[in-house]
């Protein structure tokens, strides 16, 4: 099932959830939730070039295809070979085949489709990590915030963390958080998704840095959705 934006119930939802999980922990939670990533505009670009040098490859494989498609075009006339003319000829077709892929893959969910997986997990934990930075890196003083960030086209998702919390928090901990999150995604539900991994993060985060009576909320709460 996809989805294109969250209700305002499921903002809601999200941020009581990250208060309720708040509250029993110094950390401070930062949730992000964004359409896509990235526009992988270039991954069309790369299969119009390759399909562009494909068709290259073909001709000097079979050149006389490349001739025989010349004299069809010149009303079945045979001739010597020109060699002016083919590579004419041959550079009229890519410029063709590079127009048609580039212009069939604007359709966005046809792009998204032929991105590869692992390009789109790399781009959106470079999206998270860039929204970190801005927003929860270093922006807390015992520098424990943490950022919940989902992809909703790419159904994924990654959990940033802090310095002191990285230090003390193996990876592997956060594996259900993203797991239930998933789950909810798929499902057509990523406000509760978002919602079951910030009560998950939460406790993780209790049992590595309870509350205390000095600790503020130094960060905001809310769901933000770009």
């Amino acid at each position: 099932m996809r989805v294109n934006r969250l209700t305002e119930a499921e903002h809601t939802r999200v941020t009581e959830a990250v208060r309720a999980a708040e509250h029993g922990t110094d950390g401070e939670i930062v949730t992000i939730v964004t359409a896509r990533s990235d526009a992988y505009h270039d991954i069309a670009l790369h299969y119009a070039i390759g399909t562009m040098l494909l068709v290259v490859a073909l001709a000097a494989l079979c050149p006389a295809a490349l001739e025989a498609r010349i004299a069809w075009f010149s009303g079945g006339w045979a001739s010597e070979p020109q060699p002016g003319r083919s590579f004419f000829a041959l550079m009229l077709i890519e410029a063709t085949v590079f127009l048609i892929v580039r212009y069939v893959l604007t359709w966005r969910r046809l792009r998204m489709a032929l991105t590869p997986k692992a390009t789109r997990s790399r781009r959106v934990r470079r999206r998270a990590v860039e929204y970190f930075r801005v927003g929860a890196e270093r922006r807390t003083v015992a520098r424990i915030g943490i950022l919940l960030y989902l992809s909703l086209d790419e159904r994924r998702a990654e959990i940033v963390a802090d310095e002191a919390i990285h230090g003390k928090v193996a990876a592997e901990r956060w594996g259900d958080a993203m797991a239930a999150l998933v789950d909810e995604v798929r499902a057509g539900r990523p406000g509760e998704g978002m919602a079951a991994a910030v009560a998950q993060i939460g406790a993780i985060l209790a049992e590595t840095f309870p509350k205390t009576e000095t600790d503020t909320n130094e960060l905001p709460d809310r769901l933000i959705e770009l």
